[in-house]
């Protein structure tokens, strides 16, 4: 099973902030997770405010610990609020339900890890981290 280690993490970041200065977007925050919700690596682009840790840690971590991506669920979300709401209850207010938090799978379809990105639209947020994940030989669930 492919894994999420420190230096793959740090290619993400790597290939997803290149992604973000091709499509000149705001600057962003990037966090890897590996699959139990623990931090890899993390990087705040210059510019980007400092609230932006958190922001993106909730992204990926809700979608590692529901092994849900942000797209589905702000799907979910919108038709029931109440389960987002007691999961974000459940897992200590760390889940915002949006397109940024992507899980990252490996070749048979295993979630190694999440990945979240934050700093411009939620979607290009999404396209970003995909990038990052795809460059690495992992498979992106946005």
């Amino acid at each position: 099973m492919a894994s999420l280690s420190l230096r793959r993490a740090r290619t993400i970041i790597r290939k997803t902030l290149d992604a973000g200065r091709a499509a000149e977007l705001k600057p962003l925050s990037v966090i890897v997770l590996d699959a139990g919700g623990n931090i890899q690596a993390f990087e705040r682009e210059d510019g980007a405010s400092p609230g932006r840790f958190q922001i993106a840690h909730a992204k990926a971590y809700g979608s590692v610990m529901l092994g849900i991506a942000g797209t589905a669920q702000m799907q979910r979300a919108e038709g029931q609020a109440y389960f987002i709401n007691a999961a974000s209850g459940a897992l200590g207010g760390q889940l915002i339900p949006v397109p940024g938090g992507v899980l990252v799978r490996d070749a048979k379809g295993n979630v190694v890890g999440a990945v979240g990105v934050t700093g411009d639209t939620s979607d290009n947020d999404a396209a970003a981290a995909k990038a990052g994940i795809d460059a690495v030989g992992l498979t992106a669930e946005i």
